[in-house]
């Protein structure tokens, strides 16, 4: 099952040659690491290498405070609209509550989903719909719960009103993702990946960041002293430092206590960033340097401004399905989520290529796209059964934190998803990782969200460029996707068909760049005149037949041998989510080989890359 894959240029963040620990070496002599991605050769560890387990922690811990802003910051976008602003305690129990169920969803994905690297989150594609439906005149917030002094956190009364709300929610959540389960495991979004190329990818992927432009600037001008070292730190680590090995205590069985050279910056340039930004915010937090009123200038750069989560949050706490109530439902609040559901499936789908392309995996297949939106569905499911107000998706944040660190690993991923159920039920924890200032999450972002840019205009590298037709495809739907949202924020009144789910889903829909572009793309790219070769499909055929179909199979089957050892029965053959077995040719006997279904490749093999089998 392993493989040895020798390339013309690897800089391993952990060499045991001259000295340096190996990236395949535990401290003790062990080999752990799977191998080698062929378009890997920049990567430190690739998907299917093991970190060591120290290593997995820290490099998880980094993931969780990738996708920290976006995970707490949803919960306290609806505290608002469920009557929740004055009753801190709360919001703190559903910012635990996203933080145990994205855990169990990531863990999940990872295993039995698409199987790629990509943490579980809060979406924002549900925040609109779901404030749109508590806006409705029936769940608007009573005067009194918006009046400090009249809250009383403790009064049944009181209680009620938040939790009627939020178990509405519940219900639409769990009734949407029925129908994204039904898209996933039925096949039907496997069958739609035919007819998407280049010219889709690119715009929507691309579209995923840049329209975050906005609130990103927001959080980074907080304080752009701040921001500024932020980025200076991670651009520092990730960029310029990254070849730089630092000494390190190592411990083994035959050399005991001893000191290997290890490539620090390379592994931790946004955790070293974050830390470093975070612990000098401290610093002038308790010199009093960033001012103490809430309305000057940089307040919000402070440690303390979070203070009560900390000091209201629970020490433990063990959140449950069903812990606010029985779920109601109401139609229109189940079509506003239903549009929600549509945009994220389709930024899932860009975010699972953009994810093999950054680990060196060859492209997901259909049955594993099938798979991972099913997946995604029954993340919704729960989320909606534990009442986290809100439902899960693939994180882009984390995708571009691949990037960043080059480490590719999944192990890394299933090591975030057991932090984050730790942050679920320790509430304490959880909220000292709430504390971060917000213009350090800010400068993060800015990074960040400029590597999935980036990404996505790479997958451009197949298509003709020279030609006037993709051209226009390609600038129009990148163009679209930024100014329609654009006007339909400003001008939310004039989408007004009198029919208010239809105006729900349309202003879900056209505020979100990564649909309308991507939607303009598909359309587009499909409808125009242009032969394979110039849309990209040919060498995409090409590079697709040249992927080595057992390496597929090791990254995108499911573990354990199912589907291979167990659970091989002909009939699952007809599942559009499991995985099709093809038998090799001579020599070959007792080998499955996984049949590729997918029109998109992660990259060229290198010429000066080979690969032996064991």
């Amino acid at each position: 099952m392993n493989s040895a894959i020798t390339s013309c240029e690897h800089p391993d963040p952990l060499r045991s040659d001259g000295g340096t620990l190996s990236a395949h070496d535990d401290g003790q002599g062990k080999k752990n690491s799977q191998p080698r991605s062929p378009g890997s050769s920049q990567l430190a560890y690739a998907i299917l290498d093991t970190p060591p387990w120290y290593l997995c922690i820290f490099l998880g811990i980094q993931h969780f405070l990738t996708a920290l802003g976006g995970l707490v910051a949803v919960p306290l976008i609806l505290a608002k609209d469920l009557c929740l602003q004055h009753d801190p305690l709360t919001q703190s129990y559903l910012i635990s509550t996203i933080f145990f169920v994205s855990g169990i969803c990531t863990l999940l994905q990872v295993f039995f989903g698409v199987r790629l690297p990509i943490l579980q989150g809060g979406t924002f594609g549900f925040v609109a719909p779901s404030l749109a439906m508590l806006s409705l005149p029936a769940w608007r917030c009573p005067e009194w719960t918006l009046n400090a002094s009249q809250v009383n956190i403790s009064s049944p009364e009181f209680t009620e009103e938040w939790q009627k709300r939020i178990r509405e929610l519940q219900g639409v959540i769990m009734v949407a993702s029925c129908v994204q389960m039904l898209v996933g495991f039925s096949g039907l979004i496997g069958f739609l990946m035919r007819f998407i190329g280049p010219l889709t990818i690119a715009p929507t992927i691309s579209l995923v960041a840049l329209p975050l432009f906005d609130s990103a600037g927001n959080d980074a001008g907080v304080h752009w002293g701040i921001s500024a070292m932020t980025i200076f730190l991670i651009v520092l680590f990730s960029q310029y430092l990254k070849n730089i090995a630092v000494p390190v205590p190592v411990y083994g069985r035959k050399e005991k206590c001893h000191t290997s050279k290890f490539y620090l910056f390379q592994v931790f340039p946004v955790l070293l960033g974050l830390c470093i930004s975070w612990f000098l915010c401290f610093v002038f937090t308790v010199t009093n340097t960033f001012p103490s009123a809430p309305t000057a200038y940089g307040y919000l750069a402070r440690t303390d401004t979070k203070g009560n989560v900390l000091s209201q949050a629970p020490w433990f706490r063990f959140p449950y399905p069903g812990q606010w109530g029985l779920p109601t439902i109401s139609l229109a609040g189940v079509f506003g989520i239903i549009a929600g559901v549509i945009s994220s499936m389709v930024e899932s789908v860009g975010d699972y290529y953009a994810c093999a392309r950054l680990v060196g995996a060859p492209p997901p297949p259909k049955h594993a796209i099938n798979r991972g939106i099913g997946i995604e569905g029954l993340g919704c499911l729960l989320a909606g059964a534990w009442g986290t107000g809100n439902g899960t998706t693939s994180y882009s944040e984390n995708v571009g934190a691949l990037g960043i660190t080059r480490v590719g690993s999944r192990m890394v991923i299933v090591a975030a998803g057991c932090v984050l159920l730790l942050m679920g039920v320790f509430g304490k924890i959880g909220a000292v990782f709430a504390t971060i200032p917000t213009p350090v999450v800010g400068g993060m972002y800015l990074v960040m969200f400029g590597v999935i840019s980036a990404v996505g205009i790479s997958n451009l590298q197949y298509v003709d460029m020279n030609s006037s037709r993709n051209i226009f495809v390609f600038g129009f739907s990148m163009y679209c996707g930024l100014a329609i949202p654009n006007w339909v924020n400003k001008n939310p009144d004039k989408l007004q068909t009198g029919i208010l789910q239809l105006d729900q889903v349309l202003q879900v829909l056209l505020t979100t760049g990564m649909f309308v572009g991507g939607f303009l793309g598909f359309l587009l790219d499909n409808t125009i005149p242009g032969s394979l070769e110039e849309r990209g499909f040919l060498s995409w055929n090409q590079i697709q037949e040249s992927e080595d179909t057992t390496k597929v199979s090791e990254i995108y089957n499911f573990p354990c041998g199912i589907g291979t050892k167990f659970c091989t029965s002909s009939c699952t053959r007809y599942l559009p989510f499991w995985p099709r077995l093809e038998h090799g040719g001579k020599g070959d006997t007792g080998v499955s080989q996984l049949t590729l279904a997918s029109q998109i490749s992660s990259g060229k093999r290198p010429k000066c890359a080979t690969e032996t089998r064991m």
